[in-house]
């Protein structure tokens, strides 16, 4: 097979336009990070600058806590990253679905 017949693989998000910008990711195991994406390939290995990681509560790993940690410059390997997205306009709701205690 020719090399001029072979496609080249491309990754199915697009995140050249935050280039630059503040973006927030979610890694499995529930760590989150924030930081200013100065790269990333088809894999969605990303490169995160000035990067904080933010804390979960101890009682509540579902909730953060609050408290953050420098982390500096960082590689997030793709297939550890579930959720990347903008910085900013990201607000946590409460769940529609979850049950309320009667009591």
């Amino acid at each position: 097979m020719n090399k001029e017949n072979q496609k080249k693989k491309e990754s199915v998000v697009d995140l050249s336009r935050f280039i630059d910008q503040r973006v927030r990711i979610k890694f499995q195991g529930g760590r989150e990070a924030v930081g200013i994406l100065k790269g990333y390939d088809s894999l969605l290995n990303i490169v995160l600058d000035n990067c904080i990681e933010l804390l979960r509560d101890p009682e509540d790993p579902f909730r953060l806590s609050g408290e953050t940690r420098v982390l500096g410059l960082i590689v997030g390997r793709g297939s550890a990253i579930t959720i990347c997205g903008p910085a900013d306009g990201i607000e946590e709701i409460e769940n529609p679905f979850a049950v309320a205690d009667e009591g």
